[in-house]
């Protein structure tokens, strides 16, 4: 019971901290500051879900709509996609097959934990201050935790790497749990029966369901 609540609010971290690097919101906050962005990003999120709760479970399609018009410009994709797979794989892989991996890539984390937010209630968000700042850094780690009227508390690290003054989301952790390791195991599997393109073809026929 506890690893499928602590899953399921992997799913709606994750899904949410994909669908809240949106254009509209994000010109409006600094992106300077990792953690006030996240604070500022993750409320318009929530405010966003609510207004939907009524059709999220009979229109689940809404979220996909959502996650593809915010993911793409403020995630960091290219860096997620690199991380994910073994280097030598990566580096053998051609420029085609590895823009290929991160369109089905990024369906697949889509399809995948999305459709946790259609069970959306009552969570909040509260992130922490950075320790020892970040001025000087260029990839920080950001902690949190949601909260629930139904249940413990569920910590949450958000892993962000900087492109000049914004901040782009890359991997982030639910009670310890790495979304990238998760990911890159299942890749490990498929690889070590075949090749990139065997992998290439499982996540393009995994998703086209």
């Amino acid at each position: 019971m506890q690893k499928n609540k602590i899953f399921k609010n992997f799913s709606l971290l994750l899904a949410s901290c994909l669908l809240i690097f949106s254009m509209s919101i994000c010109s409006a906050i600094s992106q300077g500051d990792p953690v006030g962005m996240l604070r500022s990003i993750a409320n318009n999120m929530i405010a966003g879900l609510k207004s939907h709760q009524a059709t999220l479970k009979t229109k689940p399609q809404i979220v996909y709509q959502l996650a593809y018009r915010y993911v793409v410009p403020y995630a960091d994709l290219p860096e997620m996609s690199k991380r994910v797979l073994p280097p030598q794989t990566w580096n053998n892989a051609t420029a085609a097959q590895r823009a290929q991996f991160q369109r089905e890539f990024t369906a697949t984390v889509i399809r995948t934990y999305a459709s946790a937010l259609t069970s959306y209630r009552d969570q909040t968000i509260e992130f922490y201050p950075i320790r020892g700042g970040y001025q000087n850094d260029n990839t920080v780690e950001v902690n949190s935790k949601i909260s629930g009227s139904d249940g413990e508390p569920i910590s949450v690290s958000y892993r962000l790497i900087r492109h000049g003054g914004a901040w782009r989301l890359y991997d982030m952790s639910v009670e310890g749990v790495d979304m990238l390791e998760s990911f890159r195991a299942q890749f490990a599997d498929i690889l070590s029966q075949g090749d990139m393109a065997q992998l290439l073809q499982r996540l393009s026929s995994h998703n086209s369901r």
